[in-house]
């Protein structure tokens, strides 16, 4: 048995009941979000060093703010901080002109120029088990408030929320609520996160896979049938020019429509993660795949001196925004579902080593996307080599030189690889079938 996570979206059915009190809740997480980015701030112009989230906890539990939200809440929300400030630091190394997390709240001026008053938006909030009690039976919750939104600080008093699902779903084992404010729709909604034990299959084949991760073409996939597969990266490249750049138009980095520009470009990456691994996975299951081979990319974006690589302007924002890491744990995830391994392999040299001879030259890939060997004429796509070499896993043997393979076998696969292009409302489809759809 598999113990997996799953998040469900509900909505709120006595909506004008709760909406003040989660309100309330929702400008106190935007306030301590703020105390903790002041300190966060302060710590990092006197050391140098960002604040990690037990830091945060240590230094503000006893601050007003914090007491505006259950404690798992406020800890939630400092956790997500840290999480901010250290994904900044690692953009700073692609562009010095990054700005950390910004403050929520807007400001509001008079025909003179002067500030009115100040608003703070409607922060998500998250409950955790100690904070939560479900009703299964007639398909309520109880949040726990704040210190500061009681009667008094001792009272157990709470937010009953009467929520829908969808027909079909049943909330068990409720794990985590989040209270996520829509802006479109100025409305709240839950979504409620339930742990599920999922019986995994014992894995029908004995083929192994390879997958080499990349920019252009975000992943590249090696069968042991010799077949082959490669996932452009071109939408998530999209989007990575897209919403900065609409973000930046935006009056308050913090504002309603940059957090919601935020948001969208968060969900869109997710998607298309979801979308991959879910078709990479069908494919292995096709395939009598029990095993996938990715390659390791820790220490990607450093060089050998442990320097963060130049790719100029637009190359350093494609690296340090490239999340290879949340795409393996999503793979991971659904992989184990249906009882395929997934094992993290040395990328060393696997994009310049030919997969048919074992002759390694760094000049052998001649331009981008095509590799072409000296040693035995071969040549092909260079992602799917790599792919290929992944899934030989060409480091695992203590022998310096990788295994010299038949070379009678067919190359074809790996010249011509079938392309899969993503499409937001149908997921991965043959490009030739994209193609064909388009007016």
């Amino acid at each position: 048995m598999l113990e997996v996570h799953r998040t469900h979206r509900a909505k709120i059915r006595n909506h004008s009941q709760v909406t003040d009190s989660i309100d309330r809740h929702g400008w106190s997480a935007s306030k301590l979000w703020n105390v903790a980015n002041y300190h966060s701030r302060q710590v990092w112009e006197g050391t140098g060093e960002i604040p990690d989230h037990g830091d945060l906890k240590d230094e503000l539990k006893d601050h007003p703010k914090y007491k505006g939200l259950h404690s798992q809440s406020s800890q939630r929300v400092l956790e997500e901080l840290a999480e901010a400030f250290n994904s900044w630091y690692e953009k700073r190394k692609a562009d010095n002109r990054a700005n950390p997390p910004g403050y929520r709240k807007r400001n509001y001026y008079d025909e003179e120029g002067r500030r009115v008053h100040e608003e703070h938006p409607r922060s998500t909030v998250t409950w955790k088990q100690n904070g939560i009690r479900h009703d299964t039976k007639h398909n309520r919750i109880r949040l726990s408030k704040g210190a500061n939104h009681k009667n008094h600080p001792r009272d157990r008093d709470y937010i009953l929320v009467e929520y829908e699902m969808r027909p079909g779903i049943t909330v068990e084992n409720l794990q985590q609520v989040r209270a996520v404010y829509d802006q479109p729709k100025e409305q709240w909604e839950l979504h409620l996160v339930c742990k599920h034990e999922v019986e995994t299959p014992d894995p029908s084949g004995e083929e192994t896979a390879g997958i080499d991760l990349g920019v252009s073409n975000f992943a590249a996939v090696a069968y042991s049938t010799e077949d082959a597969n490669l996932y452009p990266g071109n939408r998530l490249k999209q989007d990575g020019y897209y919403f900065p750049k609409e973000i930046a138009k935006c009056d308050d980095s913090s504002g309603e429509r940059a957090t919601h520009l935020h948001q969208k470009w968060s969900e869109r990456r997710t998607h298309f993660f979801h979308s991959l691994a879910k078709h990479i996975v069908q494919r292995c299951i096709e395939k009598g795949v029990c095993r996938i081979n990715v390659g390791n990319l820790e220490g990607v974006r450093e060089d050998d001196t442990g320097e963060a690589k130049d790719w100029g302007r637009h190359g350093n924002l494609n690296l340090h925004g490239w999340a290879f890491d949340r795409f393996r744990q999503i793979l991971s995830y659904k992989a184990k579902v249906e009882g395929i391994e997934v094992v993290e392999v040395s990328e060393r040299n696997t994009s310049k080593t030919c997969c048919v001879c074992g002759r390694e030259d760094e000049s052998q890939r001649a331009e981008r996307g095509l590799y072409v060997c000296e040693e035995c004429d071969a040549a092909f796509n260079a992602d799917a080599n790599g792919a290929e070499n992944i899934r030989l896993d060409i480091n695992a043997s203590n022998s310096e030189s990788p295994p010299v393979l038949d070379g009678d076998r067919s190359i074809g696969w790996l010249a011509q690889p079938a392309v899969y292009l993503y499409d937001l409302s149908r997921g991965f489809q043959p490009q030739r079938e994209v193609v064909n759809c388009k007016p």
